[in-house]
């Protein structure tokens, strides 16, 4: 049997039931209906909740204390085979499109590989086949809120490559309607449903030339909209109102993230071969945030210019740039003792009444770093005990909105395939770690792990849950 796995980060359980419930999701319905569906826990809490750690033992089958991949492109250096490296070792082909904080056995991988575009430790498969794609929607996706720099020659070259891998008349025409409507109303932000599009073409394209036997595609849009817009969404439930231009911008963002998602299901299930299992998994979900409402939300800021802040910070080490997610980036130095010197410097910089400003400390070579501060510091003013002191709005400004959703362990996990009774798990709760088992056992590939079972013979699952609990 194949598998075609739509890794769709971070939904949430109880939206997805109410928006199936007023009629908005139509594919996510029959997909549900078609199902095995249960609700996974990922078995963390903070500061072990988050999706490029959720999203590794997916693809393992080993909890967090086993993989140990805490940050984001930690997965570059782990050296546990993937699930896909497993279809490779036994003859077969994957396909693996953006999947999060992964890698891949170049021993025994078969197929293509797209990093996700916040990887910047881990090729592409083919070496290079994906570098027109990488080359814009990197940027756009690392510096959403800013200004993504990208030539004319990488547009033309990134257009050229969608054409030969999968572009279809429908995405060009919405690319051009969402472009039209920026002239006349704020829908900027629309702009990640248009990536989505993309990647999904380009999903399609390869899938359907190539017919690999495991298959997997990621998408983050819907959970960035939850992070920044649940107070549109519900603002009853938040003490500090949005106003009514972000209602009118925001209020649907969230739903037309489902919607856009659901879109994407329709297309899986017509893509989906006959005998090829389709597995829903977000890994994780969110919930509303509420624990910042009494002291006004919490902002994320996020750096304006690298070189003025490291130059403000006194940094005169030789380091590469790599922007993350949000606030964070990476500085690639020369060195483990330049890494060192580099975060030491960054976290100096302090605010007038000595508040830290930046996280940031070395892996190796590595500098992870980023604004800590989560809330406006108003008309005080940045110093390092070096420098002049200097606004914190010249070197930081913040993101969009507040932010209004947060993780929770819990998360989607449905099951079509032949053989597999709908329904039958009536949404039973088990451990995230039950994936890559229960995905392993539908490719037919052995893969035996100490830390649990596939859930698709429901008798054995149970009986196993209760001797390992006895």
């Amino acid at each position: 049997m194949s598998v075609l796995l739509l890794e769709f980060n971070e939904l949430s359980p109880r939206l997805m039931d109410r928006f199936i419930a007023d009629g908005q999701l139509p594919n996510f319905k029959k997909l549900k209906a078609e199902s095995a569906t249960y609700i996974t826990d990922a078995g963390e809490v903070p500061p072990n909740l988050e999706p490029w750690i959720q999203w590794v033992t997916v693809h393992t089958g080993l909890p967090f204390a086993e993989h140990k991949c805490f940050h984001l492109n930690d997965g570059a250096s782990l050296s546990a085979r993937r699930i896909w490296d497993h279809v490779g070792a036994s003859g077969g082909k994957s396909w693996v499109c953006g999947s999060m904080n992964a890698s891949f056995d170049d021993t025994v991988f078969e197929g293509h590989f797209l990093p996700d575009p916040w990887a910047s430790d881990v090729p592409d498969f083919p070496c290079n086949y994906f570098k027109a794609f990488n080359d814009v929607v990197r940027p756009f996706v690392q510096e959403h809120s800013g200004k993504p720099k990208v030539s004319a020659l990488e547009m033309v070259k990134f257009g050229k490559f969608m054409a030969e891998n999968g572009l279809s008349a429908a995405t060009v025409q919405a690319t051009i309607s969402q472009l039209l409507s920026e002239r006349r109303k704020p829908s900027k932000w629309r702009r990640a449903l248009i990536l989505d599009r993309l990647q999904w073409d380009l999903f399609c394209g390869i899938y359907r030339r190539e017919k690999p036997r495991f298959a997997s595609f990621f998408i983050n849009s819907t959970a960035h909209f939850q992070h920044f817009h649940w107070r549109e969404l519900e603002p009853d439930l938040f003490d500090i109102k949005p106003s009514g231009a972000d209602l009118e911008t925001y209020g649907d963002a969230i739903l037309d993230g489902y919607r856009n998602m659901d879109r994407i299901i329709g297309d899986a299930l017509k893509l989906a071969a006959p005998g090829t299992a389709i597995v829903l998994c977000t890994a994780l979900s969110q919930q509303p945030m509420l624990t910042y409402e009494h002291n006004e939300g919490r902002q994320i800021f996020r750096h304006r210019d690298i070189e003025a802040l490291l130059a403000f910070a006194g940094v005169s080490e030789k380091c590469v740039y790599s922007p993350v997610m949000s606030q964070e980036f990476h500085l690639h130095c020369d060195s483990n003792v330049d890494a060192a010197n580099v975060a030491s410097k960054l976290e100096k910089i302090v605010l007038c009444d000595g508040s830290q400003v930046m996280w940031a400390y070395p892996i190796e070579s590595k500098v992870n770093a980023g604004c800590m501060l989560s809330k406006d510091p108003g008309e005080q003013l940045l110093h390092t005990g070096d420098s002049a002191p200097a606004a914190f709005r010249d070197f930081f400004y913040p993101l969009e909105s507040l932010r209004s959703g947060m993780h929770d362990p819990e998360g989607i996990f449905w099951v079509k395939a032949s053989g597999i009774q709908p329904g039958s798990a009536a949404d039973m709760s088990v451990p995230l770690l039950c994936v890559y088992p229960t995905i392993a056992e539908l490719l037919g590939i052995s893969l035996k792990t100490p830390y649990a079972r596939s859930v698709l013979k429901a008798e054995e699952y149970l009986e196993y849950q209760d001797n390992a609990a006895a």
